[in-house]
């Protein structure tokens, strides 16, 4: 079950901390509000997440994603009181970490509660602030987030241990079966071929498909963080697709600078396969797998259109 919030017309970052603040100093103690039918209160910053957190939790959990809407950008999101007040309350608390949602950390920190359990992403993979924060995208850390996620509802709830470890091989061995399939797939195929993309969001994802990976790290780095890529990554780029180096173009379609647009362009006049990524769940209100699974049937149709050509 997921509840989702709103997000409201955006304010000065400074008059929404204090709002949160004034909110977190008057809701009483944190971490104890339990969901409907004694289900675990569980909130995750971003849906993708969430999405994930429901499928290891099963019957047992509740779950509100504060980041629903495609459009928005996790990077600079501006929290409002009722996101402060649903992070204090939560019993389970998700957040990305590696610099990505800082302002969801920062409202935990601000309402310190020993009985809220909460999961960083990064500190679940040994990953800092610099690090590519999108590990939603890299199969390998989707299953160690899948296992802290038992433990941390093991912790919180551990009359119901078994359940959680059986929902979670549930989880991987139906809900993620085509996930897993087509990932092994399309590795078995296309292994080794070149790709590039235009943001390093398909960069943990790449290598779990045997792709080669060539666009330069600056350029894609600079599309995703909304700074300008250097005269010579753009140069790069742009040889890679002139010379048809490259099978495959993957360019995320909530992100189309005119950088990308150009490239996108460029691709599409060599006769260079081109297919989508989303940084967040689309459409709003998908599941992880569906959304995944969608992404990645893209990806093996395209490489096919390439391999025909």
């Amino acid at each position: 079950m997921r509840t989702t919030l709103k997000i409201p017309a955006a304010l000065t970052a400074l008059l929404l901390l204090a709002a949160a603040l004034f909110a977190l100093a008057g809701c009483g103690a944190g971490g104890t509000a339990t969901g409907a039918d004694g289900k675990l209160n569980v909130v995750a910053a971003e849906d993708f997440w969430g999405s994930i957190a429901e499928g290891v939790g099963g019957d047992r959990v509740i779950v509100t994603d504060i980041i629903t809407n495609p459009a928005a950008d996790p990077h600079d999101y501006e929290p409002t009181a009722n996101d402060a007040r649903a992070l204090a309350s939560a019993q389970v608390s998700i957040v990305n970490g590696i610099g990505y949602d800082e302002w969801a950390s920062k409202l935990l920190a601000a309402n310190p509660d020993g009985s809220r359990t909460e999961v960083d992403v990064g500190d679940v993979l040994g990953l800092k602030s610099g690090d590519n924060p999108h590990q939603w995208y890299s199969p390998t850390a989707v299953e160690k987030v899948i296992a802290a996620l038992v433990e941390a509802y093991e912790e919180v709830d551990p009359g119901h241990a078994s359940y959680y470890e059986a929902q979670a091989a549930k989880f991987e061995t139906q809900g993620l079966a085509r996930y897993h399939q087509l990932i092994a797939k399309i590795r078995g195929e296309f292994e080794g071929t070149r790709v590039g993309a235009s943001e390093s969001i398909f960069e943990p994802l790449a290598p779990a498909l045997g792709l080669n990976l060539v666009t330069p790290r600056g350029f894609m780095d600079g599309i995703a963080e909304g700074t300008e890529p250097s005269p010579s990554d753009k140069a790069s780029a742009d040889h890679q697709i002139a010379g048809r180096s490259i099978g495959l173009w993957v360019y995320n379609s909530q992100n189309a600078t005119p950088d990308v647009q150009r490239l996108n362009e460029a691709a599409e006049a060599a006769g260079i396969p081109i297919t989508t990524v989303t940084e967040t769940l689309t459409p709003a209100g998908a599941s992880f797998q569906a959304w995944m699974v969608r992404e990645l049937e893209g990806i093996d149709r395209a490489l096919r259109a390439g391999g025909d050509g």
